[in-house]
C-alpha cells in the first residue's frame, strides 16, 4: 500500500459548510452539560436547584421576598417556590410568547442583564433557569402575580402548551417543580445534609432571610428551617461555638455604597487557625480575590498602627499578618452590580476596586472600635505579640530539624518502606496504624507503585497545638518527611512523592479516632492535598463470611446481613468480625483493602469548607462527650466521607 502524502490527508478529510452544526434553543445544554452546570455527578445535579433559588435570592436582595422552600418529594422531583415578585407573564412582542416562556427556553434571558429588574444578583453562571428545564425530564412552572395563578408545563425543554391562567390568588411568587433527566445525570439522589448546609450559609449571608428545607422521600419526612436576624454575626457565633473568644460579640462592620455593599464579622478564639470565608453575591468564593486582599491588608495595619499608637509594639516590632490572623474567624461578604469571577473555579473576586472599598471600611470601622474597647486593643496586641513568638519558636524547629535533614525528603524514615517507582504520579503511600497492620501490608503490597509507612506512637490533636509543638512530634514529622513537600507557610505541592495517601485504620471507633487525627493535620497544615484530591480513606472490610470453600467480605453491617439472606443462611455458614487489620494476612488485605481493582477508597474532598469547620471542631474540641458521640455515630459511615 502506497505511503499517503501530508497532502492526500489534507484532502481525504472533507470539511465544508455541510459540517457546520446549529443547535437550537437548549439543545447546547443537553449536547455539552458540564459546559453549563460544571459537571453531570452530585454536584451538577446539586446546581439545578441552586440555579433556581439564586432567582429567589435575588428577589430577596432587591427587598421583594422573604421566604424560600426547596423540597425534595417522594417522587424524586424538587420543589422550589418563594415570595417574591413572580416571574413577569406578560407577552414580550419581540418573541410572541410569555415572558415566563421566553426565560425558560432562551440560554441569556432575564432580568438579570441591563435595565432595573435587579441592581445586584447573584448566580455563579447566570444560565438559569432555561439550564434547569433543559436537563430535566420535565418541569412545571407556576406564577402567581396580579391576582392570577398561571401555570405551564415542560417535557425536556419543550413547552407543552402556552403559559395559562388556572384560577385566582391574593399571593404573590413563583413556584417551580422539575424532575432531573436521569438520561443526562449520573445520579438524581439529592444529598438531603448537603443541601441543607448550602441554604443555611445562605440564610446566615441574608439577614432575616428564612429558608426552608424538607425532604419528604423516606418514610418520615426531615425539615429545617434557617433563619438569621443576626446574619453574618450569627455566623461568626456559628463558627466558634465550641472555642474560647477574645471579644464578648463579634465585631460588625457594615458599609452601604450607590453600586456595592460591605458586610464584615470577625472575632478572635484562643486557637491557633485562621479561618476566613469570603462571599460575593451570596457565592462563596472559596479562591479569595480582592475583598479579601482589601480585608487582611487593612486588618494587618490598623493593629501595628494601635500597637505603635499605644506603645504595646517596641519602636521597630511589627507583626505579620499571620501572626495577627492566629485565632481569627471572619465573614467578609460583598454585594456588587457587575462581579468579575475569575480563577481555575470562577470563584476568586476580580473586581479590583473592592480592595479599596473592604480595606477603607474597615480602617473607618475597626479603628473606632479599637479606640472605644482600649482593654480589647490591648489584649488583642499582646495575643498577636505571643503568636509572633510562637511563629518565630516555629521557624526555629524548623531551621534546626532542616539542618538535621529530618524534613528534607532525601533523608526518609527508616520504618517507610518505599516504592521501587519514582513516578509521583502512579505512587501511593498508606499510612497504617501500628506495626502489625504495618508488617501485613508491606507483604500484601505491590512493591512498585505501593509505599508503606506504619504509624508509631500517638498522633498529636493538632487542633489544639502550636505550630512549633507540631513539628517537634515525631510521627508527625515522619509523616510530612514521606509525603514530601512541606507544611505551612512552606508547603510546596511540585514535591509531593505521592499521588494517592491513604490513611489506613481499623474499621472501628479507635480506628476512626487515628484517622481523624490525621485528616486533621492535613486540613490544618496541607489543606491543598484535599483540595486537589490525594487524600483517601482505605475500606477495610468489617467482616469475612465464609461457606466451604467460598469467602465473601462485608464491609458493613448492612453488607453482612444482605449477603447472608442471598447465601440463605445456612448452619455451616461462617461469620469473622474483624477487629482489625492486623488479623487479616497479607493476601487477604490486599484482595479487600489494596487492590487497585477490587478495593473501596473513600476519596476526602473540600466540597463544603463550612461543614468541615463545624466537624473538626466538635472532633477535635474542647467538649470529649460531643467528639464521643461523634465518633460512635459514624465510625462506620467513612465510606460516605465527604469533608
Amino acid at each position: 500500500m502506497a505511503e499517503m502524502t501530508e497532502k492526500d490527508l489534507t484532502r481525504s478529510v472533507k470539511y465544508d459548510e455541510n459540517d457546520i452544526q446549529i443547535l437550537e434553543g437548549l439543545e447546547p445544554v443537553r449536547k455539552r452539560p458540564g459546559m453549563y452546570i460544571g459537571s453531570t455527578d452530585i454536584r451538577g445535579l446539586h446546581h439545578l436547584i441552586t440555579e433556581i433559588v439564586d432567582n429567589s435570592i435575588d428577589e430577596a436582595l432587591a427587598g421583594y421576598c422573604d421566604h424560600i422552600e426547596v423540597m425534595l418529594n417522594k417522587n424524586g422531583s424538587v420543589t422550589v417556590c418563594d415570595n417574591g415578585r413572580g416571574i413577569p407573564c406578560g407577552i414580550i412582542k419581540k418573541e410572541g410568547k410569555s415572558a415566563v416562556e421566553v426565560v425558560l427556553t432562551k440560554l441569556h434571558a432575564g432580568g438579570k442583564f441591563g435595565g432595573e429588574g435587579y441592581k445586584i444578583s447573584g448566580g455563579l453562571h447566570g444560565v438559569g433557569l432555561s439550564c434547569v428545564n433543559a436537563l430535566s425530564e420535565w418541569l412545571e412552572v407556576t406564577v402567581y402575580q396580579g391576582g392570577h395563578i398561571h401555570y405551564q408545563q415542560y417535557r425536556r425543554g419543550i413547552p407543552q402548551f402556552p403559559l395559562e391562567i388556572t384560577g385566582n390568588t391574593d399571593k404573590t411568587g413563583t413556584t417551580v417543580t422539575f424532575m432531573p433527566d436521569d438520561t443526562i445525570f449520573d445520579t438524581v439522589n439529592f444529598d438531603y445534609d448537603e443541601l441543607k448546609s448550602r441554604f443555611r450559609e445562605i440564610a446566615f449571608l441574608n439577614k432575616g432571610l428564612r429558608i426552608s428545607v424538607s425532604d419528604y422521600r423516606g418514610e418520615t419526612p426531615q425539615e429545617e428551617s434557617y433563619q438569621y436576624i443576626g446574619g453574618i454575626v450569627e455566623f461568626v457565633d456559628y463558627l466558634n461555638k465550641n472555642k474560647e473568644t477574645l471579644f464578648s460579640q463579634p465585631v460588625y462592620i457594615n458599609v452601604i455604597n450607590p453600586t456595592n455593599e460591605v458586610e464584615i464579622a470577625f472575632q478572635y478564639n484562643n486557637g491557633y487557625n485562621e479561618l476566613i470565608n469570603t462571599y460575593a453575591n451570596n457565592i462563596n468564593t472559596q479562591e479569595g480575590g480582592h475583598h479579601l486582599e482589601g480585608f487582611k491588608n487593612a486588618l494587618t495595619k490598623i493593629v501595628n498602627d494601635y500597637g505603635k499608637q499605644n506603645k504595646i509594639l517596641k519602636e521597630n516590632e511589627k507583626l505579620s499578618g499571620e501572626d495577627i490572623r492566629e485565632g481569627l474567624t471572619a465573614i467578609v461578604s460583598v454585594k456588587l452590580t457587575n462581579p468579575q469571577f475569575e480563577g481555575q473555579t470562577k470563584t476568586k473576586l476580580g473586581n479590583a476596586e473592592m480592595r479599596k472599598i473592604v480595606a477603607d471600611a474597615m480602617q473607618e470601622k475597626f479603628t473606632t472600635f479599637l479606640e472605644e474597647n482600649p482593654s480589647v486593643g490591648r489584649e488583642l496586641v499582646l495575643k498577636c505579640i505571643t503568636a509572633k513568638r510562637a511563629r518565630e519558636a516555629a521557624r526555629s524547629v524548623r531551621e534546626a530539624t532542616r539542618r538535621k535533614g529530618i524534613l528534607e525528603s532525601t533523608t526518609l524514615p527508616g520504618k517507610l518502606a518505599d516504592c521501587t517507582s519514582k513516578n509521583p504520579k502512579e505512587s501511593e503511600i498508606y499510612f497504617v496504624e501500628g506495626d502489625s497492620a504495618g508488617g501485613t501490608a508491606k507483604q500484601g503490597r505491590d512493591r512498585k507503585f505501593q509505599a508503606i509507612m506504619p504509624l508509631r506512637g500517638k498522633i498529636l490533636n493538632v487542633e489544639k497545638a502550636s505550630l512549633h509543638k507540631v513539628l517537634e512530634n515525631q510521627v508527625i514529622k515522619d509523616m510530612i518527611t514521606a509525603i514530601g513537600c512541606g507544611v505551612g507557610s512552606e508547603f510546596d505541592e511540585s514535591k509531593l512523592r505521592y499521588d494517592k495517601i491513604i490513611c489506613m485504620t481499623d474499621a472501628d471507633v479507635d480506628g476512626s479516632h487515628i484517622r481523624i487525627l490525621m485528616l486533621t493535620f492535613f486540613f490544618r497544615f496541607m489543606q491543598p492535598l484535599i483540595t486537589n484530591g490525594h487524600i483517601y480513606s482505605a475500606m477495610p472490610p468489617l467482616y469475612k463470611i465464609q461457606l466451604n470453600k467460598d469467602v465473601y467480605y462485608a464491609y458493613s453491617d448492612e453488607e453482612k446481613e444482605e449477603k447472608l439472606n442471598e447465601l440463605g443462611n445456612p448452619k455451616n455458614v461462617q461469620v469473622q468480625r474483624y477487629k482489625g487489620l492486623g488479623e487479616m494476612n497479607a493476601e487477604q488485605l490486599w484482595e479487600t483493602t489494596m487492590n487497585p481493582e477490587k478495593r473501596v477508597l473513600a476519596k476526602i474532598t473540600m466540597d463544603d469548607a463550612l461543614e468541615a469547620e463545624e466537624t473538626f471542631n466538635k472532633l477535635m474540641g474542647e467538649d470529649v462527650e460531643l467528639r464521643r458521640e461523634f465518633i460512635e455515630a459514624n465510625a462506620t459511615l467513612v465510606k460516605d466521607l465527604d469533608i
